[in-house]
């Protein structure tokens, strides 16, 4: 059914994992295509998402979206809205879990943000890696990230871009445990299927109620998001982000 990931039921528990290995599971728009159907048409009781190692997801593949001309006017003249893939991870009523099996990177980070709970790999490595291309973040950087490792932490991670090792995550409160890496599945199954077999309508509107308590308004925030990338493709930092990139060298950025 997919050809960038895969959708496994096990009884209760779905497990959707990223499989672009050879690009360190890199998103496309395929990819961010498949993980909203997975999304929206699960009939799981819990989610585990994974990738299929040895990353959980670098983020978007800078060659095929952002150095691509043709997807050019498409990325400067965005509708403002939520990102699909990211509508559905923030509004499903099913719980998540991101088993974190090495990399996640720019919007990896943010698929990690928008799970409920965040089992990491000894290999797990975060990354807020959006303003070295000369972006800014999707919104569960911004409305997710600070409620978890307080604001003085997350602008620290956001305006660096710097990369943080699992021992670190679990310091700052980023993940909830960190496990050996051929643990790590078996670790979230085991933490899925405790979900999966409480009552189903009552864990539901328990993640309804925290949602409803702790997140902002989403729709919202997607709109100010997908308008501001807009703007920020155009610019001769977000060119020189993604060149400096794929020419594997510092890149010298100049505020235009």
């Amino acid at each position: 059914m997919y050809t960038e990931l895969s959708y496994d039921l096990h009884e209760h528990v779905g497990v959707i994992t990223i499989r672009r290995p050879e690009a360190r599971n890199a998103l496309t728009f395929t990819t961010y295509k498949e993980l909203e159907d997975a999304v929206r048409t699960s009939t799981a009781r819990c989610l585990i998402i994974t990738g299929a190692d040895p990353a959980f997801c670098s983020g978007d593949d800078v060659k095929q979206i952002m150095a691509n001309a043709s997807n050019r006017p498409a990325l400067t003249n965005m509708e403002p809205r939520l990102t699909p893939a990211a509508d559905a991870l923030l509004h499903t009523d099913i719980p998540i879990i991101a088993a974190v099996n090495g990399p996640a990177i720019g919007w990896g980070m943010e698929l990690s943000l928008m799970a409920d709970i965040r089992v990491a790999s000894e290999k797990a490595r975060f990354g807020e890696l959006f303003i070295k291309r000369g972006l800014c973040c999707d919104v569960p950087g911004i409305g997710r990230l600070a409620q978890l490792v307080g604001r003085e932490t997350a602008a620290e991670l956001l305006f660096t871009g710097d990369i943080i090792d699992a021992a670190r995550a679990r310091e700052i409160r980023l993940v909830s445990r960190v496990v050996p890496h051929d643990q790590l599945i078996p670790a979230a199954m085991e933490l899925a299927r405790k979900i999966a077999s409480n009552p189903p309508l009552a864990v539901r509107q328990l993640k309804n109620g925290l949602r409803r308590a702790l997140d902002p308004d989403w729709k919202e925030l997607g709109a100010w998001v997908s308008t501001t990338l807009s703007q920020l493709f155009k610019t001769e930092d977000h060119k020189e982000g993604v060149k400096s990139f794929l020419e594997k060298r510092e890149p010298h950025f100049v505020g235009r």
